[in-house]
């Protein structure tokens, strides 16, 4: 039987007496892209089978107020306002309806504490879920803006510009939602201000500004889908002014960006309580 020196270690290395063992390295930090990539298919697989049957729900309430408002509006602009108020409101419905109450759901549930274990940053987890929410909107949405246009004699021909309006506007309502959703102290509470918001996308959304008072409109101006349903209604002019789309679609951006950096700072305060 062989003895083996207290001093040495295995592997053939000296070490110090008195001397404490070198910390062991750490593994580098997740990044933010393929993190947020991660979190948005698993929760898109998640959310997959649960949120379809919503989505009609939305689909069916926006293409519903449109055939009501079609005995009211004629045509002209009140009719473009009433079709890309009634295709955003798809996007409200999930973004920021549905994402207010999953977030507060998860932080009644004490789900965040499955997040706060992973190694990725905040950032991922809101934008992933966020991103995920948002996809669902868009065969909705294109559904529901195609239906408007034939029913109230609209041209199709710039539709396209739903590329960029259902990402930004999503964006920005995904974030208040999320936002929402984690500064609620209550599930019930986040439930109810999601159902507020959605509320307030339809009645300031769809409904013609020309006909609104003056404190209304200006409620309407703060609203973060109010820029997505102007930058969509401004396409089915003859000549639609692209430089005002092209601003509304910026305030969308910009929104969108402060909305999701307030609910990171919302994750990471719910995260540590």
């Amino acid at each position: 039987m062989s003895v083996v020196p207290a001093g040495v270690v295995p592997g053939g290395v000296l070490a110090e007496e008195g001397a404490a063992p070198e910390p062991a390295e750490l593994g580098p930090r997740a990044r933010l892209w393929p993190s947020l990539a991660a979190v948005y298919r698993a929760q898109l697989s998640r959310a997959r089978v649960a949120r379809i049957p919503l989505l009609f729900v939305a689909t069916f309430q926006s293409v519903g107020i449109m055939i009501l408002m079609r005995g009211v509006v004629d045509g002209g602009g009140e009719a473009r306002a009433v079709v890309a108020g009634s295709a955003v409101l798809v996007v409200a419905f999930v973004a920021l309806n549905l994402l207010a109450q999953y977030f507060g759901q998860l932080r009644a549930s004490g789900g965040l504490d499955h997040y706060a274990t992973l190694p990725v940053p905040p950032a991922a987890v809101v934008l992933g879920a966020a991103g995920a929410y948002a996809s669902f909107t868009v065969p909705g949405t294109v559904v529901t803006a195609v239906f408007g246009c034939v029913l109230f004699g609209l041209p199709l021909a710039h539709l396209w510009v739903l590329a960029a309006v259902i990402p930004l506007a999503g964006a920005a309502l995904a974030g208040l939602g999320a936002a929402l959703g984690l500064l609620a102290p209550r599930a019930e509470l986040a439930t109810l201000l999601g159902q507020l918001g959605m509320s307030a996308a339809l009645l300031l959304g769809v409904l013609p500004a020309e006909r609104m008072p003056e404190a209304v409109r200006l409620a309407r101006d703060l609203l973060p889908s109010t820029y997505g349903v102007e930058a969509f209604a401004r396409t089915f002019g003859p000549h639609p002014d692209w430089a005002r789309v092209l601003g509304d679609l910026a305030v969308c951006a910009v929104v969108g960006v402060l909305s999701l950096v307030v609910a990171t700072w919302a994750y990471r305060r719910a995260a540590v309580r």
